[in-house]
């Protein structure tokens, strides 16, 4: 069987969606012949904690971890939150709420850790790496960035061994939609081009999570690269069972910060409850994850606050709980130039829960032509208030959702069948 090194900062206990992409892979590697041996963080500060991330880890899986820096702590500590909550991502919240020591923090962040706040991570990463294997060769390596620590440090091993290199991009490097927002100076973001194309030209094979992004890659000298969706997995669906209750919730879960304040959505739910008074005891909103201000504003300024249940973090099992008793599932994509592309891991869970998917994004975006295409929802434009109306009035006072087919199979993107084509883009690179 051959052997292919994965390097992953994100690996369990870490919870959210981030942690799946390279957890579920590594889980059916085995099946395709690829040993997976694993590199990762020893002591991370993960945002989020989820135990039972454990269950997908193979058994006798080699699993070597190293040491970091955490600068999350220190900011923390100078920025007075509370050191045992998720620190939110500041870049997503509105500027009213951000302050001086928020601001400084993304200036520091964006010109002096490169390629990211993991950066310290790399020269223990190699050392350690190197000498291991010097004595236990490796067909391959896999890296998954962001954080892009994890690819800089494939690169270099890739360099130095001659070892093929499957580079992953989750999300793109100088591309990402909050990479204008890191407040970088010209000698950083020299930096980060250099190194990135330097990865264009190391690299054996790249993928990337979405159809749009890998034109974007390519437009910029990416070579080879093809798509790799998140994907979800089956056994995570083991007992689930959609239910039809009384009551109409929408369900969203992850962070809804000021880029995707769906405003015209509560202000045509506004006016559907205000024509049909009946309807508010029945309509309830339930919010999971980190919400930004600007949408409780929204919320209050539309009344809707009192039909909101505001949950936090919840745990990955009860989010499964949540989508079997929504009657409407909502995805509000980032507002940002490259949102086309923007495809949420989350969607394919949503699709594989078969409840209807209100989109909110950009017309000719990947997630639309997925979630259109499959016949299980509808995508709108955030401004499209007249649209939004009436899909809602065809879900609330009509009782129908038009061209909904609750199972329509989605099988081609669960982590299984995902991993089968990265196993062959590994047999491809080994050749």
């Amino acid at each position: 069987m051959k052997k292919v090194l994965v390097i992953t900062y994100h690996w369990p206990p870490s919870g959210g969606i981030t942690v799946l992409r390279c957890l579920k892979l590594v889980k059916y590697l085995r099946e395709f012949g690829w040993e997976p041996i694993v590199f990762t963080a020893k002591d991370a500060s993960y945002q989020i904690l989820d135990e039972s991330n454990l269950k997908d880890v193979p058994d006798n899986l080699e699993i070597h971890r190293v040491p970091l820096f955490e600068p999350t702590h220190l900011f923390k500590k100078i920025s007075r939150r509370p050191v045992h909550k998720p620190l939110q991502n500041i870049t997503q919240s509105s500027e009213k709420k951000r302050g001086f020591i928020d601001t400084l923090s993304i200036w520091i962040r964006g010109n002096f850790f490169i390629p990211d706040a993991r950066a310290s991570w790399i020269k223990p990463s190699l050392k350690y790496l190197e000498e291991y294997l010097k004595n236990n060769p490796v067909d391959a390596i896999f890296t998954d960035g962001p954080p892009h620590t994890n690819t800089v440090i494939g690169m270099r091993l890739s360099q130095k061994f001659g070892i093929p290199w499957l580079a992953d991009f989750q999300d793109p490097w100088t591309q990402v939609d909050y990479y204008s927002k890191m407040l970088i100076g010209k000698r950083a973001d020299r930096i980060h081009h250099q190194l990135e194309q330097e990865v264009f030209q190391t690299a054996a094979k790249i993928t990337i999570a979405s159809p749009t992004w890998k034109k974007d890659l390519e437009q910029i000298g990416a070579r080879d690269v093809s798509v790799f969706y998140y994907g979800y997995d089956e056994s995570d669906f083991s007992g689930y069972k959609p239910k039809k209750t009384s009551n109409f919730t929408i369900f969203h879960g992850g962070l809804l910060g000021n880029d995707r304040n769906p405003v015209s959505f509560f202000e045509a739910l506004e006016e559907i409850l205000d024509e049909n008074p009946h309807l508010k005891s029945t309509v309830n909103i339930k919010l999971a994850g980190e919400v930004d201000y600007s949408v409780i504003e929204s919320l209050k300024s539309t009344g809707l606050i009192e039909l909101t249940e505001l949950m936090g973090m919840i745990p990955r099992k009860q989010v499964f709980e949540e989508y079997e008793n929504a009657s409407l599932l909502l995805l509000p994509i980032n507002q940002a130039s490259n949102a086309g592309g923007r495809i949420p891991g989350k969607l394919f869970e949503m699709l594989r829960s078969q409840k209807p998917i209100m989109v909110f994004g950009p017309s000719n975006g990947d997630v639309k032509h997925i979630v259109e295409t499959k016949k299980l929802g509808k995508s709108f434009e955030y401004s499209e208030k007249k649209e939004i109306r009436q899909f809602l009035h065809d879900l609330l006072i009509e009782n129908k959702l038009e061209d909904f087919e609750p199972h329509t199979s989605v099988i081609e993107f669960s982590n299984r069948e995902l991993t089968k084509q990265i196993t062959h883009f590994l047999n491809e690179i080994t050749t």
